[in-house]
């Protein structure tokens, strides 16, 4: 968590090779400022495999999307948008398996099309609920019997993801992607605990599946004039997560077994545009909870509000490995019921 004042994030360290004439490997890892070290990426793919088709194995981030296999250093703005951190996770969708992506020969469309088989774990549609501690404000402990009432955990793996990208060609100084996604988990499960908040609150067990899906848009503009200035970048992504569960344990009985269906969206849609050799500008708008609620057997449950956030960056590139950012945000934040206003200033090399 980010605190007032000066930060040091996560220190990325990145290592790449081509091994052989078949494979390529890289592997990624971040430090903490307190030292502790975080695996992120370390995968193989394959360099000479027929046909277009690529294989790709290891720990990676998912080829879904547009923004999701970005790492920080390469992102637009400070901070990940609102709708990956929340419907995907702070890494955005980040698993250990197996990809084969296929780039056919289509005449002047560029054509992409991909199949990933991942372990389906840690992830905020394909989760153990089973290691959930917590206790109640008694001294019951039933966080942890509710953990135990939920089945045992599938092997994997347990999530798989179809996704495709599509661009036509407009020559040398134009590009335009689409792309979308789908991503199904066949095992989900969480311990609401919320206890420490509310006494008086129930902690229950659900499982069932998950899925998600989203669409994105690309558009880039090259202007070809020195340092960048003239150039436009156009990016927007729509997500959509579907929880389907049954409730696997409550304080109240006669509740287990019923249906929760838990819904929820966000898109992010940004600019950034080189006003001046090496200073682009840059704005983006992000919110989840376009549809925000909980269905039961009656339907509707509970409807939950929006999160929406305003953002401007200023970007100075200093040189091809460094650059120099001011960015602002103000977003309007829904927070157990209640609405937060917060504003963040940035200053980032």
């Amino acid at each position: 968590a980010l605190e007032r004042g000066f930060n040091l994030r996560a220190t990325e360290l990145v290592f790449s090779a081509t091994v052989s004439p078949h494979y390529d490997a890289a592997a990624m890892m971040t430090v903490s400022e307190h030292g502790d070290v975080e695996l992120e990426e370390a995968y193989f793919d394959t360099r000479s495999l027929p046909y277009g088709l690529k294989v790709r194995a290891g720990k990676f981030l998912s080829g879904i999307g547009y923004l999701n296999a970005q790492h920080p250093h390469t992102w637009d703005f400070v901070d990940q948008n609102l709708p990956y951190r929340t419907l995907l996770g702070e890494h955005g969708l980040l698993d250990t398996g197996v990809r084969l992506s296929w780039l056919p020969k289509t005449g002047s469309w560029y054509t992409q099309l991909g199949i990933e088989l991942l372990q389906g774990k840690e992830q905020t549609f394909a989760a153990s609920g089973e290691d959930t501690p917590g206790e109640r404000a008694d001294g019951a402990a039933l966080a942890g019997t509710a953990a135990g009432n939920l089945s045992g955990q599938k092997s994997g793996p347990r999530m798989s993801t179809f996704f495709a990208k599509f661009g036509p060609d407009l020559g040398n100084n134009h590009a335009l992607q689409f792309g979308a996604w789908l991503a199904r988990s066949n095992q989900h499960q969480e311990v609401h605990d919320h206890t420490d908040e509310d006494p008086t609150a129930f902690v229950h067990a659900l499982e069932g599946k998950g899925k998600a899906w989203g669409v994105d848009a690309v558009y880039k503009y090259d202007a070809g004039r020195f340092g960048g200035q003239g150039n436009l970048k156009l990016v927007g992504e729509y997500l959509r997560l579907n929880k389907d569960l049954k409730i696997a344990f409550h304080e109240l009985g006669g509740l287990v077994g019923q249906k929760r269906d838990f819904t929820q969206d966000g898109a992010v849609i940004q600019a950034n545009y080189g006003f001046l050799p090496h200073w682009q500008a840059g704005l983006r708008y992000d919110v989840t909870g376009l549809t925000n609620r909980v269905d039961g057997p009656a339907g509707k449950l509970r409807d939950y509000d929006k999160s929406d956030r305003w953002t401007f960056a200023l970007t100075r590139q200093i040189d091809h490995f460094s650059l120099l950012r001011l960015q602002f945000s103000r977003a309007n934040l829904a927070v157990d019921g209640l609405r937060e206003k917060d504003n963040q200033f940035f200053l980032q090399y």
